[in-house]
């Protein structure tokens, strides 16, 4: 606790974002540094006295692109403040304990690391199966009990536990009115990765470690972003005995495999023959982290390798939303669209743009642009006259050509590791 000083605190509030939505004490990032030295002192003598008093996390309700609803819980300003430093503290913490195939929400990794460490996984190790798992409503199952065994048995601290503690029983705020939470914790707020990644720690990914290395007879791989995890086995045998016993460990903590979401497939340089062989037809695919991961082969040397291709749905869902949004911005100046236009193509390109997703991102790209100027066209009776030709030009100068933008997966890793 002694590591949490006004400084820090300074560092936290600067450190969140300007324009997020308050919490329940409808106060704004700008609204709290009109007297900021003030309130970050009184603050500071609040938490380290055990004074401070957590605030109910507000709740709204995202739509997720299945047509249900996800909560998320918007934390008052102060939390956020005191969360973000709590943090970092943690973060140097458990940085030395969190397992290397772990890499969601960590300092320094990313998704596009987790992309490549499981594609050099199922290229260069022996996989044969592959386990696409999820765990359902993982960040509303989080046990309150076990969470806070987790935590204390690294952490002495008990001010510091007891700010955990603080966080995990304020409860929500929904309309207007409390409500208790036992369970869980609010996607959304400052803190949840951490915690999230703390209790699978302790229920995943030591076991999982522990296992592949005394009952696994073959080879085995994982690599988890959050709660979205992939393995690679080399026998069925044991990607069976896995599932089997997972589903035991994971009730144990209160968690559940989602079973429409976990599928066990046959996959790796020997599916495509194997299937053949038994007169089935190509080898599963599996979505993880925006790509669906395909058995393919090589231009040039035909040998085995792992194609990654935007997420079908999700590349239909997002243009059919730029779409929507390019008529409502239809009157905008030609440069705002455009610079709002060049934003949203590059991110999509930073992202997706990795060696052989060439035709989705041109997809992408091209109904994008086809949508720009049909909005155009709309905007009213004389802006019908534009052509393709005369559109051409705003083409060329706003919107990003389409590249490949990520190296090799096994390039990077090799510089990275």
């Amino acid at each position: 606790m002694h590591h949490i000083t006004v400084d820090l605190l300074r560092d936290g509030y600067n450190a969140l974002k300007r324009d997020a939505a308050s919490g329940v004490d409808d106060v704004t990032w700008y609204e709290y540094g009109e007297q900021l030295e003030d309130r970050l002192q009184d603050l500071h003598e609040r938490v380290q006295s055990g004074r401070y008093r957590a605030k109910p996390s507000k709740r709204i309700w995202l739509s997720k692109p299945d047509g249900r609803q996800r909560p998320i819980g918007i934390a008052a300003l102060e939390d956020k403040i005191v969360q973000k430093t709590v943090v970092w503290i943690c973060s140097q913490i458990y940085e030395e304990d969190f397992l290397g195939f772990s890499y969601g929400f960590r300092p320094g990794r990313s998704q596009h690391n987790a992309l490549d460490a499981l594609w050099v996984g199922i290229t260069q190790r022996k996989v044969n199966w592959v386990l696409d798992a999820d765990v359902r409503s993982f960040f509303d199952a989080i046990d309150h009990q076990w969470l806070e065994k987790f935590v204390e048995h690294r952490i002495a601290d008990p001010r510091m536990n007891r700010l955990v503690r603080k966080w995990l029983r304020a409860g929500v705020s929904e309309d207007g009115r409390w409500s208790k939470t036992r369970v869980g914790t609010p996607q959304g707020s400052v803190v949840s990765p951490v915690l999230a990644n703390i209790y699978l720690h302790y229920v995943l990914d030591l076991w999982v470690n522990k296992w592949r290395r005394s009952k696994a007879q073959g080879e085995v791989i994982i690599v988890r972003y959050a709660d979205d995890f992939v393995m690679g086995f080399q026998y069925r045998k044991d990607a069976e005995c896995f599932m089997h016993e997972m589903q035991s460990r994971f009730g144990k903590f209160g968690l559940e495999i989602n079973q429409d979401k976990t599928r066990l497939i046959e996959f790796g340089r020997f599916a495509s023959s194997n299937r053949a062989k038994r007169g089935e037809g190509k080898p599963e695919t599996f979505d993880f982290l925006g790509f669906t991961h395909i058995c393919g082969r090589t231009p040039k040397k035909k040998r085995f390798t792992v194609i990654r291709k935007t997420i079908a749905k999700r590349l239909r869902a997002t243009v059919k939303e730029m779409r929507i949004k390019l008529l409502e911005r239809r009157h905008d100046p030609v440069p705002e669209q455009g610079k709002w236009l060049r934003s949203v193509i590059q991110g999509h390109l930073n992202y997706f743009a990795v060696p052989g997703n060439r035709s989705s991102t041109d997809s992408f790209r091209t109904q994008i642009i086809r949508g720009w100027f049909s909005a155009l066209r709309r905007r009213s009776h004389k802006a019908r006259k534009l052509t393709w030709q005369r559109f051409q030009r705003l083409v060329k100068t706003w919107i990003p050509t389409n590249k490949t933008i990520h190296p090799y997966p096994h390039e990077r890793l090799c510089v990275n590791t």
